[in-house]
């Protein structure tokens, strides 16, 4: 199977992934390895699909009913799915996962390698607050943290209105400068320069990834704002139990 894998610092004991939307058992729209089941592809194929990725990961995925909100679930108890859009986890094989299709995902861990989350950050969840709230439930100090920002919509092709980038100064005046002019009403937002933003703010300055677009490359990667109905990939993360290795 053929993964994104982060370039980043992590300590050995932290393993990481997202998913590109190449081999996989779904067809049509959903071309390739598409994990979302809630988008109207075959069950079936979704099943097979997440048991190819399975192969790979030590447990199955905390698979989360994502809903553009901030709650997160801590995945080391987690034995139902619940509406959550991040998880986070301190015990060894426990995966946390979320589900994208243009909105950003990030990946969390200590530097330690003690605990690590994952979240799902469209632009509602990420001006609510959704990777404050992550971080927050790790309980370590931001500076102790660092994030890796996987495949997302790229600035320019994600498209707003003018009330989106007047919601995201008004709550911090820094984030102008994540918008482009598009014409009347209309801006070209920078999820990753907003989520950067963000993360400084909190006090982490170990940011990593942001140089992808599911927008412009169909090949690799499923886009809602592309394609409208389609699949989703995954980032996920864990923390590996070293006696198993």
């Amino acid at each position: 199977m053929k993964y994104i894998y982060p370039d980043w610092p992590a300590p050995g004991q932290v393993q990481a992934l997202s998913t590109l939307r190449a081999e996989g058992v779904s067809v049509g729209v959903y071309q390739g390895l598409n994990l979302g089941d809630h988008v109207g592809d075959s069950m079936v194929d979704v099943a097979e699909n997440r048991a190819l990725l399975r192969d790979d990961l030590p447990s199955e995925p905390c698979w989360l009913q994502q809903v553009h909100g901030t709650t997160v679930a801590y995945a080391d108890n987690l034995h139902e799915r619940v509406a959550a859009d991040a998880s986070v986890a301190n015990h060894t094989d426990v995966v946390c996962a979320v589900l994208t299709a243009d909105c950003l995902p990030v990946l969390f861990c200590a530097q330690d390698g003690s605990v690590v989350g994952a979240a799902h950050a469209g632009w509602r969840g990420l001006l609510a607050g959704v990777l404050e709230e992550t971080v927050a439930a790790m309980a370590h100090p931001a500076e102790q943290i660092m994030a890796w920002m996987g495949p997302a919509i790229g600035p320019n092709a994600f498209e707003v209105g003018s009330e989106v980038r007047t919601a995201f100064v008004a709550d911090m005046p820094s984030a102008a400068s994540a918008f482009q002019g598009a014409g009347s009403n209309k801006w070209l937002a920078d999820i990753y320069a907003l989520a950067r933003l963000r993360l400084k703010q909190m006090g982490i300055t170990q940011i990593y990834g942001g140089e992808f677009c599911t927008y412009g490359d169909a090949e690799r990667f499923y886009s809602y704002r592309r394609d409208g109905v389609t699949g989703r990939m995954a980032s996920l993360i864990w923390i590996s139990d070293a006696r198993a290795a």
